[in-house]
């Protein structure tokens, strides 16, 4: 039988800096589905990315240490290609699994956007006319005299950039109409539903035409046709879902994967996202992608996350004293997918130390110990037929329909609530005061045979550690799953 194909993308991250911890998440939340639906028997096609072509890059690349050269486009050439390779790199050391890394500067990329400016201006919906307001680099878009504060952009903290020129403009109006049929038709289009609110509210009362070139630029994609104008980069970066899966290079693969099933984004793009996206595919004959799901934002220990605060965190200084299971499992226990989170390195310590290291890891090991002191105990098998209760019945069913949520934490819940429930008949019962009943025997079979589907339930957050649990249940051979630190 023919496995059905489900495609999830990251955000397309800039690369005017390093990955921080915001950028883990949205990553390794995708990995997660991933693994899941590669588990349920789906073929998955896992994408990230770099976004290269945005202006903050040039104003990073004229910052950054690298020898300058009079050629502004050999230097930021330079700089991304550096930056693009240290994103990888982090992706790798996180284990993240990804199906392919698109970089907004390769040929494919600019194959696609090609073509897909073509479709629209076909379509008429791309016109030239004098763009006259605010732009903010920071945003990489434009902005109004209300979205500011005392003159500043509420986000980045600057002063927007006056521009008069002349533009190309793409007819966004056109689409509200339909973009909002299509919300209404399919509410699962953007998730979750606070975002989808908000969506529509823009659609309803802004949504206007908007500018997607811009003027003597030294370093983006040229606008086909028109070598002094340049593409805007939201415009080009969204066309990355597409161009990485083969539109305008490999129709058989972009036939099986478009469109995709889901998009991860954060909240700060979700306009891009789920407005301009939409009504540049209706404009190109694309058909949209099934879910745009757009997550919340990041304090530290309750703090904005600033440079200038000194805590914007780095994911891999954390794997490095913890490991990456902990940091997943962290990550997505303590925070519901969807809203604001908080992350604190006193409550990452204390999942640690109670959730994984105690109730995890503690009995695991436990069990094996008992299973080796008392009679030969058989050790499951996957796949092999066990009448199980009806609360782990009950368990899976609720572990499933999370995860096809996106409720992550109520997910992990249900697994750690299992965990929990064998600890205290672990605790209750007392097998090892008489390890040659049967009563004892059936209690550590049985929690054996828990922590088994234990194994395999963590394996989306967790594959390092599921692997090892597989391993010692197998053998009977015990090491500490989670180390004192």
């Amino acid at each position: 039988m023919k496995k059905k194909k489900f495609y999830l993308t990251t955000p397309i991250y800039y690369v005017n800096d390093v990955p921080h911890i915001g950028h883990s998440y949205s990553t390794i939340v995708a990995d997660v589905l991933a693994r899941y639906y590669r588990d349920q028997g789906k073929e998955v096609f896992f994408l990230a990315g770099t976004d290269e072509n945005a202006q903050k890059n040039v104003e990073s690349a004229l910052k950054s240490n690298l020898e300058r050269t009079t050629d502004t486009r050999t230097m930021v050439r330079k700089y991304v290609n550096t930056m693009s390779k240290k994103w990888q790199e982090t992706w790798k050391k996180l284990d993240i699994s990804n199906d392919d890394f698109i970089r907004t500067t390769e040929k494919r990329h600019t194959k696609a956007v090609e073509k897909f400016w073509a479709a629209c201006l076909a379509r008429t919906d791309i016109y030239k006319a004098t763009y006259d307001g605010l732009y903010c680099i920071g945003c990489e878009g434009y902005v109004t005299e209300s979205d500011l504060i005392d003159g500043l952009c509420p986000h980045h903290k600057r002063k927007p950039e006056k521009l008069s020129e002349e533009n190309y403009f793409f007819r966004l109006s056109r689409y509200k109409k339909p973009i909002l049929e299509h919300i209404k038709k399919y509410p699962e289009f953007v998730q979750p539903d606070s975002r989808r609110h908000e969506i529509i509210a823009f659609l309803r009362n802004h949504a206007n035409d908007f500018s997607i070139s811009r003027k003597n630029l030294a370093w983006g994609i040229p606008v086909p046709g028109d070598s002094s104008q340049t593409v805007y980069v939201w415009f080009d970066a969204l066309i990355n879902y597409i161009s990485a899966i083969g539109y305008n290079t490999n129709r058989k693969q972009f036939k099986k994967l478009w469109p995709a099933d889901i998009h991860i984004v954060g909240k700060d793009i979700i306009k891009f996202h789920c407005v301009y996206w939409p009504a540049m595919l209706l404009s190109a004959g694309l058909p949209l992608p099934k879910t745009i799901f757009a997550h919340g934002f990041f304090t530290i220990d309750g703090q904005k996350i600033s440079k200038s605060l000194g805590n914007v965190v780095d994911p891999l200084a954390i794997v490095k004293k913890y490991s990456n299971d902990t940091l997943r499992y962290y990550l997505l226990r303590e925070i519901t997918f969807g809203e604001d989170g908080d992350f604190s390195f006193d409550r990452l310590q204390k999942r640690y130390e109670t959730d994984l290291a105690n109730n995890l890891g503690n009995l695991l090991m436990r069990v094996i110990t008992l299973c080796v002191k008392g009679r030969s105990l058989s050790t499951p098998r996957r796949g092999v037929t066990m009448e199980l209760p009806k609360r782990m019945n009950r368990m899976w069913r609720t572990y499933h329909k999370a995860m096809q949520n996106l409720a992550f934490h109520t997910a992990l819940d249900s697994v750690w609530n299992l965990i929990a429930a064998a600890n205290k008949r672990l605790t209750d019962e007392k097998p090892w005061e008489n390890l040659a009943s049967k009563k004892s025997e059936k209690c550590v079979s049985e929690i054996l045979v828990e922590l088994f589907h234990v194994a395999y339930l963590v394996a989306p957050f967790m594959p390092e550690t599921s692997e090892k649990m597989l391993k010692q249940i197998k053998t009977l051979k015990t090491e500490p799953l989670f180390p004192r630190l």
